[in-house]
């Protein structure tokens, strides 16, 4: 390179790096030149600064979740408070623009929505707040709750404010594998008012239920806590509930099936109030033996053989009764104890002819009030139990329904993550 060459380069170079030192003067303006520009910027910036200062409020909002978040809770997110200040407008929508219901606090130092958050859902927040001297502060924020693919929730039974009987465990079928089971069941509490000790256990990954040793003390309350949400039960799936639910334990019903006698006797509170003749299981269908717990109740039900096993050699249902009487279900395998309109009345209380059901006379339709079948019926809730005995079949296993009394305190105990 020749020298002019050279010197041309670092001509340009200068001439390059004087514009830049322009540019970033340029907010200085020209407030320097009557002091031929010495010291200027610094007295302007400082006026400015001083200017700015004087504007800005003294009030400080933060809005929960940060901006950006993602997985963002459903229960404890869009909060919004103030210090140094008071709220006086906040606006919460959806990324399509559908307005959120929300309040801000008596003393206007807080925010949160009054309905409750989606999954899966972008949301923009923006408030508003003053300090004392009326000066106007604004905070902006949009966040992402979390997705379903990535929360579980659990679906419990029984259901807040019911009244259940003495057998009713809670139990609680989650919608995602668990793996983090001592997480997720230290985010649960199941507490009686009577005192009663309560273990849980877990069934498999999606299915633990709770109960104390013997059945529930009668006329008292339980109290089932889900402190859920954030909870991480498996990787990257966390939970979404917060939420207190409360039932009350009815009378103390426990009804014995013995079906050798081919007789039920029913007691409340320990004292017989009725015994009722039953058909049980045939010797080739064996109704299960042990404790079980009614967990559903139908007026009328159909009952299909082929939805159990029980098919002809076409591969229909042995049975298919479209309007069996006052059922109540015993085993989520099929097991029911119903009223029955098609047997005899020599049936009850002589043979054992059903499938496996336990069978009270009954009438068509339901109709009938003063049938065997219709009694049981109005005087059971759910949570009730009834004890089989006697049939020379297997005992009921523990999962099949909510039928967790046929395990010992130990082996229950034993099942638990904590």
């Amino acid at each position: 390179m020749t020298d002019s060459k050279r010197r041309k380069g670092l001509t340009v170079a200068s001439a390059l790096l004087g514009g830049v030192l322009v540019l970033s003067a340029c907010s200085g303006g020209d407030a320097g030149a009557g002091d031929g520009g010495k010291g200027g910027d610094a007295s302007s910036q400082a006026k400015v600064d001083e200017a700015a200062a004087e504007k800005t409020s003294e009030a400080q909002i933060k809005i929960t979740p940060k901006d950006g978040s993602s997985n963002a809770s459903i229960n404890n997110s869009a909060t919004v408070g103030v210090s140094k200040g008071t709220l006086t407008e906040v606006t919460m929508t959806t990324a399509e623009g559908a307005t959120v219901a929300g309040e801000i606090s008596a003393d206007k130092k807080s925010w949160k929505p009054t309905v409750q958050l989606e999954r899966a859902t972008t949301y923009k927040l923006a408030a508003t707040a003053e300090d004392s001297e009326g000066r106007a502060a604004h905070e902006n924020a949009s966040f992402t709750t979390v997705s379903p693919d990535n929360s579980f929730i659990g679906n419990f039974t029984p259901d807040d404010g019911n009244t259940v009987g003495v057998g009713m465990p809670v139990s609680i079928n989650f919608d995602k594998a668990i793996t983090n089971k001592t997480a997720v069941q230290q985010g649960i509490t199941v507490s009686a008012s009577g005192g009663q000790e309560v273990a849980c256990h877990w069934f498999n990954a999606n299915r633990m239920d709770c109960r104390p040793e013997n059945y529930w003390q009668e006329n008292q309350t339980v109290t089932l806590k889900l402190a859920l949400d954030g909870v991480e039960g498996a990787d990257g799936v966390y939970g979404v509930q917060q939420k207190t639910v409360t039932f009350n334990i009815g009378r103390n019903q426990v009804s014995y099936v013995d079906a050798k006698t081919k007789q039920m006797k029913v007691t409340q509170d320990g004292k017989t109030v009725r015994t009722i003749p039953i058909s049980a299981g045939s010797p080739d269908n064996k109704t299960y033996e042990g404790q079980m717990v009614i967990s559903e109740k139908f007026k009328e039900t159909r009952m299909n053989g082929a939805t159990v096993g029980f098919t002809d050699d076409d591969g229909k249902g042995e049975y298919d009764i479209k309007d069996v009487p006052h059922a109540m279900r015993l085993t989520g395998s099929g097991t029911f104890i119903h009223g029955n309109y098609w047997g005899g009345p020599g049936v009850f209380g002589s043979v054992n002819t059903s499938h496996g059901c336990i069978g009270l006379q009954d009438a068509k339709g339901a109709k009938d009030p003063n049938t065997p079948g219709a009694w049981f019926y109005d005087n059971t809730i759910l949570g009730d139990v009834v004890v089989v005995q006697n049939t020379g079949d297997k005992t009921v296993s523990p999962d099949n329904g909510l039928n967790g009394w046929n395990m010992s305190w130990d082996q229950w105990k034993a099942g638990s993550a904590v």
